[in-house]
């Protein structure tokens, strides 16, 4: 399971796959979101903007990021 400490309250969605690397790009993010491949606490989440806060656990292709 990979980390990712964020300096604010909280992050983006898109903004958290891209910062961590899951994703190369703002566009590929949008894609693999609106395609229902993201999951957020082992939900689906299909809102790009959704807000992460520390604690949440992002899943896409096969690899688990903690927010922290």
């Amino acid at each position: 399971m990979q980390t990712y400490k964020i300096k604010d309250d909280f992050i983006k969605l898109g903004q958290a796959l891209k910062a961590a690397g899951l994703v190369e790009s703002g566009v590929d993010a949008k894609f693999v979101i609106q395609d229902g491949l993201v999951k957020v606490n082992g939900e689906v989440e299909t809102q790009r903007g959704k807000k992460i806060v520390p604690g949440d656990v992002i899943t896409f292709n096969g690899q688990t990021l903690k927010i922290q």
